[in-house]
C-alpha cells in the first residue's frame, strides 16, 4: 500500500485539464474583445495621418508618417478647452445630482413602506420603457416656456425660457428613473437587521441612509455615476437644440465644426474624437470593478 502511494503523482504535479468548453469561451472573448477594440484603434490611427494618406486607397495599417500635430491643430481650429470645460461641468453636475437624488429615492422605495410605494415603482419602471428621443420635444417645450425665466411671464410667453442657460443644459438630465431603479434594488437586498439596530442606537432615518446603509452599496454608486457621466459626457442633441452660443457648446457639439459643405476633415475629427474619448477610458479603467460587480448583483436580484 505504501509503494503505491509513492508512485502516485502529487496532486500539485497531475495534468489539469482545460475543459473544451472553456477554451471555445476564451477564443469567443477574444475575438469579441478584438472586434471591439479595431474601431478604436483605427480611429487613434487615423488622427496620426495626413489628409493625403487618408485618402489613399493604398494606405498601409501604419501611418507613413506620424502627424501628432494634429492633435494641436485641431484644439487650435475651435475653442475646445470652453467646449471640454463646459461638458465637464454638465458631467460633473449630472452625476452628483443623480447619485444624490437618485439613492435617496431608491432608498425610501426599498426601506420605507407608505402608501403609493409600489405605485410610484412602477412608474419608475414605465419611465425605462419610454424611448428617449420621444421626450425630447416634451421637454423642450417645457425649457422654452419656462414661466419667469429669460423674459417669459407668469404663462410661459414673450421670452426664450431656459434656452441657452445652464439650466436648460443641467436640469432635465438630473435625475435618471434607470439610476432610481438600480439603488431600489440594491437597498432592498440589505438586511433588515442593519436598520434595526441603528434605530435601537437612536439613530434618525437620513443617518441610517448615509452613514449604516449606503457604504453597503458602494458598487451601485459606482455604477450610476460612471453611466451617469458617460451619458453626460456624451450627449450631443440635447446641447445642440437648447443653446446656440459657443460660450455654453459642449465637446460632441463643437466636433461638428469639422465636418462642413466642402467635406470632412477627418484627421482633425479623429484627432478631437481621439481627446474626448479619452476621459471615460480612464474613469471606466479606475471603475470597472465595481461597474462589473455593480451590474452582476443587479442581475441576481
Amino acid at each position: 500500500m505504501a509503494t503505491t502511494e509513492l508512485l502516485e503523482p502529487a496532486p500539485a504535479l497531475r495534468r489539469r485539464t482545460v475543459p473544451l468548453g472553456r477554451i471555445a469561451l476564451y477564443v469567443t472573448l477574444s475575438v469579441v474583445s478584438l472586434l471591439m477594440v479595431v474601431p478604436f484603434a483605427w480611429m487613434v490611427l487615423t488622427s496620426l495621418r495626413t489628409p493625403v494618406e487618408i485618402a489613399s486607397q493604398d494606405a498601409g495599417l501604419l501611418p507613413d508618417h506620424w502627424e501628432f500635430g494634429n492633435y494641436a491643430d485641431a484644439l487650435k481650429a475651435a475653442p475646445f478647452a470652453t467646449y471640454a470645460r463646459n461638458s465637464f461641468i454638465i458631467a460633473i453636475s449630472h452625476t452628483v445630482l443623480n447619485v444624490l437624488v437618485a439613492s435617496m429615492a431608491g432608498y425610501a422605495l426599498a426601506r420605507i413602506r407608505f402608501r403609493g410605494s409600489e405605485m410610484i415603482f412602477y412608474l419608475f419602471v414605465a419611465a425605462l420603457m419610454i424611448p428617449t428621443y420621444t421626450k425630447v420635444l416634451p421637454e423642450f417645450l417645457i425649457v422654452r416656456f419656462m414661466p419667469l425665466a429669460g423674459g417669459n411671464d407668469i404663462l410661459g410667453q414673450g421670452g426664450s425660457g431656459w434656452l441657452d442657460s445652464w439650466w436648460a443644459l443641467i436640469v432635465p438630465g438630473a435625475v435618471t428613473p434607470f439610476a432610481v431603479f438600480l439603488f431600489r434594488q440594491f437597498y432592498l437586498d440589505l438586511p433588515v437587521e442593519l436598520e434595526e439596530a441603528a434605530r435601537l442606537d437612536g439613530l434618525g432615518e437620513y443617518r441610517i441612509y448615509s452613514r449604516i446603509m449606503s457604504p453597503q452599496v458602494k458598487p451601485a454608486f459606482i455604477t450610476v455615476a460612471l453611466l451617469t457621466f458617460e451619458s453626460s459626457w456624451n450627449n450631443f442633441l440635447w446641447p445642440l437644440l437648447v443653446t446656440h452660443t459657443d460660450s455654453l457648446r459642449v465637446i460632441q457639439v463643437g466636433l461638428s465644426v469639422f465636418k462642413t459643405e466642402n467635406g470632412t476633415q477627418w484627421h482633425f475629427l479623429m484627432a478631437g474624437t481621439t481627446l474626448a474619448t479619452l476621459p471615460m477610458v480612464v474613469l471606466f479603467l479606475i471603475g470597472q470593478r465595481y461597474f462589473v460587480q455593480g451590474f452582476a448583483t443587479a442581475g441576481l436580484k
